[in-house]
């Protein structure tokens, strides 16, 4: 079983920057899909952004332009740039498969975008 350990999030101004980490254990990772998700108090988690085996992205609308989703195969780890953060972005953010068959949710990295 795969374990996945997110990191990066904190406290943020409107408008500022954060960079999410995701790393995971075991060579499985490199042949999956992988998407950031988040989940908001009293919402259903979603996804943010899927980034497949060989390097295709693509975005919720919402954070189109504004958040970037990368990989380092070599590391086990993807990543998400985060710019022009909004308050609507507060929520807790997750890794997981991007296609579904997820793996144990990981404990998550807590993302507050707050003057």
């Amino acid at each position: 079983q795969v374990q996945l350990v997110e990191s990066g999030g904190g406290l943020v101004q409107p408008g500022g920057s954060l960079r999410l980490s995701c790393a995971a254990s075991g060579s499985i990772f490199r042949f999956n899909a992988m998407g950031w998700y988040r989940q908001a108090p009293g919402k259903q988690r979603e996804l943010v952004a899927r980034i497949t085996a060989g390097g295709s992205t693509n975005y919720a609308d919402y954070v189109k332009g504004r958040f970037t989703v990368s990989r380092d195969n070599a590391k086990n780890t993807v990543y998400l740039q985060m710019n022009s953060l909004k308050p609507d972005d507060t929520a807790v953010y997750y890794c997981n498969k991007g296609l579904g068959n997820y793996w144990d949710w990981g404990q998550g990295t807590q993302v507050i975008v707050s003057s």
